[in-house]
C-alpha cells in the first residue's frame, strides 16, 4: 500500500496488525505498524528491469551473427556497385542504402551490449578526462541547435572504467538532454565527489518527463523520438549497473537532471 508523508512524498509501506490484550486475554485494541518499504520496492523494480534487459540481450546475441553475415555481404556489394562508372546516377541511392545498413548494425551493437553482465577491459582512468575529450563533439551538436553546454568538473579520483562504455553513457545522456530543449537552452554537466561515490549529472532546461513516461523509463523500445530506437537509456542503465553504479532521475517543469553515481574503488587524485 502507499502512504503520503507530511511533506507530500508518497511512499510504499507494509502494514502489520496485532491485537492488544488485557490481563484476562481479552482483546482491548489493535496495534498497527507501518514500515517504509520504498527502497525495497525500488530494488525489486530495478531487478525486474535488469532481468528484462538481460533476456533481450541474450536473444539478440543468439541471432546477431545470423543477421550480420548477410548484412555484411549486401554492404560490400553495394559499395562495389556504388564505385561503378555506369551506375554513378544511382550513387545517392547506394549511399542511402549503405547508411541504413550501418544504422541497422549500430542497433544490433546496442542490443548486444544489453547481454553483457560485466564490464570488459576495465582500467584506471579519470572520468573528467573522458568528458573533456567528448566536449568538442557535444558542443558542436549544441551549437547546431543554438544551445549551450556548460561543464563544471571538480577534481576526481581515478576509477576502474571501460572507456568505450562510459563514453556511450555520457553521449546518450548528454544528447537526450540537448534533444529535450528548445533553442537557447543550456545543458550543464557536473562532476563531484559524494562520500564514497563519484557523481556526474546532466541537467537540462527542457519541459521535464511526464509521470507516464517516467514510470517506464529505462525499458527497451520506449522512445519519444520520431526516429529513436528506444535503446539509448536501457543501454546506459545496463552499463552503469555493470560498473556497480546507479542512475537516478529528478524531473519537473523546469527541466530534468540525471544523476549517475559510480563507486570509488581506489582514490588516485590527478
Amino acid at each position: 500500500m502507499k502512504r503520503q508523508k507530511k511533506d507530500g512524498t508518497v511512499i510504499d509501506v507494509s502494514l502489520s496488525i496485532s491485537p492488544i490484550r488485557d490481563d484476562q486475554g481479552q482483546i482491548t485494541g489493535i496495534m498497527g505498524i507501518h514500515r517504509d518499504i520504498t527502497e525495497r520496492k525500488k530494488m525489486e523494480a530495478e531487478m525486474q528491469r535488469l532481468d528484462g534487459l538481460n533476456l533481450i540481450g541474450q536473444m539478440a546475441a543468439s541471432i546477431a551473427h545470423e543477421i550480420r553475415n548477410p548484412m555484411t555481404t549486401v554492404h560490400g556489394f553495394l559499395q562495389l556497385l556504388e564505385a561503378k562508372p555506369k551506375l554513378l546516377e544511382f550513387k545517392d541511392y547506394f549511399q542511402l542504402m549503405i547508411e541504413e545498413l550501418d544504422r541497422c548494425n549500430s542497433i544490433i551493437t546496442e542490443f548486444l551490449s544489453l547481454s553483457r553482465n560485466t564490464p570488459i577491459n576495465l582500467r584506471m582512468q579519470n572520468l573528467n578526462t573522458i568528458i573533456n575529450k567528448l566536449l568538442p563533439m557535444l558542443q558542436a551538436d549544441a551549437l547546431r541547435n543554438e544551445q549551450v553546454i556548460v561543464a563544471e568538473l571538480e577534481e576526481l579520483p581515478n576509477l576502474e572504467l571501460n572507456d568505450q562504455e562510459i563514453r556511450q553513457v555520457i553521449l546518450n545522456l548528454a544528447r537526450n538532454g540537448l534533444e529535450s530543449m528548445k533553442a537557447g537552452g543550456t545543458l550543464t554537466i557536473r562532476t563531484f565527489l559524494e562520500r564514497d561515490h563519484i557523481v556526474i549529472t546532466f541537467c537540462d532546461q527542457g519541459s521535464g518527463i511526464s509521470g507516464r513516461i517516467l514510470e517506464s523509463i529505462g525499458k527497451p523500445f520506449l522512445t519519444t523520438k520520431e526516429n529513436g530506437t528506444g535503446l539509448g537509456l536501457p543501454v546506459s542503465y545496463n552499463i552503469v549497473y555493470r560498473h556497480g553504479g546507479t542512475i537516478i532521475i529528478d524531473t519537473g517543469s523546469a527541466g530534468t537532471t540525471f544523476f549517475v553515481r559510480l563507486p570509488i574503488k581506489g582514490q588516485h587524485l590527478v
